[in-house]
């Protein structure tokens, strides 16, 4: 049974005490008793030593780390389980200083967890958002020119970069960065990942102007200081673009365009299991890896 008797850090020490406790409760959540070999999902797996599988159809050898993100490591899986529970508890986030602080490794291998730990926060985005869902756009970044002279580019269209949101009330934020804001983009964007039986909430930017022809689609208006109208506002998105900015601009104080996704992908990860036990995020997040 996998172990969900945890909900504090230091009840995370004690559930897994060691690295063989560890590897059991990833083996748990992975193959659940039926060891699947990684190579050749059809074939037979022979148990060996040392917590080693190899699968007979390809001759090669596997544990349970085998293309995950604690694969090719020397770092402990007991380290990794503390990373994870950090990064994923902390509402802003932690920066990789913070992490080596407090677990006792370089800067530089803290940097590489937090790297790999990225990879994992945006894979349960698979379902369509419906009833009230609000939509907005913001922008992420500074101006090039107030940057410092290492982190300038010759490229004044890095100056901010455009994030789109979809949010649906009591429920899941979808974020995504887009490479503009035009008309045909954040319609895509939107038809991909809510239902059209939704009621579709924006403010009265022009590029939302189709959205009436698939949704019942409502407008606040704030530039004439309509920020509520019934129903009708984008609180709910932009309360998660400030968890968002306040995270990026405190905690992590800049971000390349080309990661930016991943850091996207981390908040709206944390947005959505907000209601969850401590130990059931961590096991999502575990699964995910």
């Amino acid at each position: 049974m996998i172990n969900q008797d945890f909900n504090s850090i230091i009840e995370l020490i004690q559930a897994f005490p060691d690295q063989q406790s560890c590897i059991d409760h990833l083996e748990q959540l992975r193959w659940n008793g039926n060891v699947v070999s990684p190579f050749d999902v059809e074939s037979k797996v022979y148990n060996c030593k040392g917590n080693k599988y190899k699968c007979k159809n390809t001759g090669k050898y596997f544990n349970v780390k085998t293309n995950t993100i604690f694969d090719n490591t020397k770092i402990d899986l007991q380290k990794w389980f503390l990373a994870i529970w950090l990064v994923t508890s902390h509402k802003k986030g932690i920066s990789s200083l913070q992490l080596g602080r407090d677990l006792k490794i370089t800067q530089k291998s803290a940097w590489f967890m937090l790297s790999r730990i990225r990879q994992c926060f945006g894979i349960d985005n698979d379902t369509k958002l419906d009833n009230e869902v609000e939509a907005d756009e913001t922008f992420v970044g500074g101006k090039n020119k107030n940057r410092h002279a290492n982190k300038k580019t010759r490229d004044t269209s890095d100056d901010k970069a455009p994030v789109l949101g979809m949010v649906e009330r009591s429920g899941k934020v979808i974020a995504k960065h887009v490479p503009n804001t035009t008309m045909e983009t954040l319609s895509h964007e939107i038809l991909k990942n809510v239902k059209e039986t939704a009621k579709l909430y924006t403010d009265e930017y022009t590029s939302y102007a189709r959205m009436k022809r698939v949704y019942d689609h409502s407008v606040v208006k704030h530039s004439q200081h309509q920020y509520v109208n019934g129903r009708v506002h984008t609180n709910t998105i932009e309360g998660f673009w400030s968890l968002l900015k306040r995270g990026i601009f405190g905690i992590y104080h800049f971000t390349s365009v080309k990661h930016l996704q991943r850091y996207v992908d981390e908040f709206y990860f944390r947005y959505n299991s907000r209601k969850q036990p401590e130990a059931m995020r961590f096991n999502l997040f575990l699964k995910n890896t």
